[in-house]
């Protein structure tokens, strides 16, 4: 039997879906209840490679955009590493996601464009190795940030006598 191990839980959505705003509350949560918890960003903004995406993506800077990767091709670099235990999917339109502040503030942020994401990541949830669970990004904050941190919890305690898996494999 494997040792007991924390979870590996991912927060996807569009742009402006709240996935910063939750993945800090839910580490400062378990943090309080005495868990050990780290939170990864990427791209992370503050190394060199995340600053030059960041400047691109603010529009200041002009980068050669090869958007029209396929998704299959994309996922190639990402087989063999550690399988996510749970991908909380944060659901809002990109209507919604339009109304939030700053939007638009970067390259990416159009409706037409996250309309795509939201299509890829419809495409993505098929694969039925992953774990995916749905919620409602619509909610208000707190009631969002509870529901996440519920099942952040049992996710946690299903997981930790399990081996980690790897991803697409």
């Amino acid at each position: 039997m494997a040792g007991r191990r924390g979870a590996l839980i991912v927060l996807e959505g569009v742009d402006r879906a709240g996935k910063s705003t939750q993945g800090r509350r839910l580490v400062e949560a378990l943090r309080g209840d005495g868990h050990r918890a780290d939170l990864l960003r990427f791209p992370d903004r503050t190394t060199e490679i995340g600053r030059l995406i960041s400047s691109y993506l603010l529009k200041e800077k002009n980068l050669e955009d090869h958007a029209n990767f396929c998704l299959d091709w994309c996922k190639q670099p990402d087989i063999g590493l550690p399988k996510p235990d749970l991908i909380l999917f944060l659901q809002l339109s990109p209507e919604e996601a339009a109304e939030r502040g700053n939007f638009g503030n970067e390259r990416y942020e159009n409706s037409s464009f996250q309309e795509k994401v939201l299509q890829s990541f419809y495409h993505l949830m098929k694969d039925k190795t992953l774990n995916w669970k749905t919620m409602d990004a619509s909610k208000s904050i707190e009631d969002l940030h509870r529901e996440i941190k519920s099942v952040a919890e049992e996710t946690m305690q299903e997981v930790q006598n399990k081996p980690l898996g790897q991803l697409w494999k």
